[in-house]
């Protein structure tokens, strides 16, 4: 029987500066297929190729964020349950964040210049929910993936009509969101009072907007 390694509060450190640069800096591994898989890459011109890249980016980013929101609450949360909730949703936003580039990269893109600023301010932000305790933890999940689901649908709707590469990748990723939010619920989640939502709200629009085009 192996012991459990204990991390002193440097190793900590060290371990989250890893990741934090492996995120924003370098390249994600998905651990599950590409949901585009086969799927013929459809003939874009140039105005077509830079929307979709831009929607791309945003959900490159997205991700980015997701995966600095859920490890910032899971350094602070107070129950093993919570820890290992948050933490199986960040690997997931990994394998989004790996189709992502995929998809940026056929596209003939690049993921946004500003992701270590959003990386930055996404766990700073998880940080502060997982200090409120763990319903307020799963409350941000909740929020947060509502909203990513919302943003979802819409880019699904303005894709390229034959882009179906970037849209099996962006259903499968709604598919997980909901997923995700649904289990925050089942575990306790509180309901985020106003103007918390709004706010996040208003920072995702921003996200976006400049995403969208560096």
């Amino acid at each position: 029987m192996s012991a459990t390694r204990h991390f002193s509060p440097i190793d900590r450190l060290i371990i989250e500066a890893q990741h934090a640069l492996g995120t924003t800096l370098g390249r994600a591994f998905a651990e599950r297929p590409n949901p585009a898989g086969e799927l013929r890459d459809p003939p874009l011109d140039e105005s077509e190729r830079r929307h979709a890249a831009g929607l791309m980016r945003i959900n490159h980013t997205g991700e980015v964020c997701a995966q600095a929101l859920y490890l910032g609450q899971a350094v602070v949360a107070r129950d093993e349950t919570t820890r290992a909730h948050l933490q199986h949703a960040a690997q997931e936003e990994t394998d989004h964040l790996a189709w992502c580039a995929d998809r940026l990269d056929e596209l003939g893109s690049r993921p946004s210049l500003f992701n270590p600023l959003w990386y930055a301010g996404s766990y700073a932000i998880g940080l502060a929910a997982g200090l409120r305790g763990d319903g307020w933890n799963l409350g941000f999940v909740v929020e947060t993936e509502r909203q990513v689901e919302a943003h979802l649908e819409e880019h699904l709707q303005t894709l390229p009509p034959g882009d179906e590469r970037s849209r099996a990748i962006l259903r499968t990723m709604k598919d997980d969101e909901a997923r995700h939010a649904d289990n925050a619920l089942e575990a306790g989640a509180r309901i985020l009072p106003q103007p918390i939502p709004r706010l996040m709200a208003l920072t995702s629009r921003l996200m976006k907007a400049v995403a969208y085009r560096a």
